[in-house]
């Protein structure tokens, strides 16, 4: 995302009410946790995962992604994923397929 300070300007709604706030209000800082390719339905199906797990996500779409997404239902260069910094290590769990509530056997 290329202004992290303001990425919640156009993202309203059921995310917005979801996402953490720090100490003093202020929506957390959204933390990189991948790119998806356009291919199998990654991005959706990540998002799903994540949601699954009350992890909140935000799509950014590069170059003119955003375009695509919305003329043709996908984006030719994938998505870039955020979660919020205090879920990172979590989220990358989860994808890497590490259930968080599972005990190591």
């Amino acid at each position: 995302m290329k202004d992290t300070e303001n990425w919640t300007r156009d993202r309203i709604g059921p995310l917005q009410e979801q996402w953490p706030k720090n100490e003093s209000g202020q929506f957390e800082k959204p933390a990189f946790l991948r790119h998806c390719s356009p291919k199998n339905m990654e991005e959706d199906l990540t998002v799903t995962l994540l949601a699954a797990y009350g992890i909140p996500c935000v799509r950014d779409y590069p170059g003119d992604g955003r375009f695509g997404r919305v003329m043709i239902g996908t984006s030719g260069g994938g998505a870039d994923l955020y979660v919020p910094e205090s879920r990172l290590e979590e989220a990358r769990e989860i994808c890497l397929g590490e259930s968080p509530d599972e005990e190591n056997i």
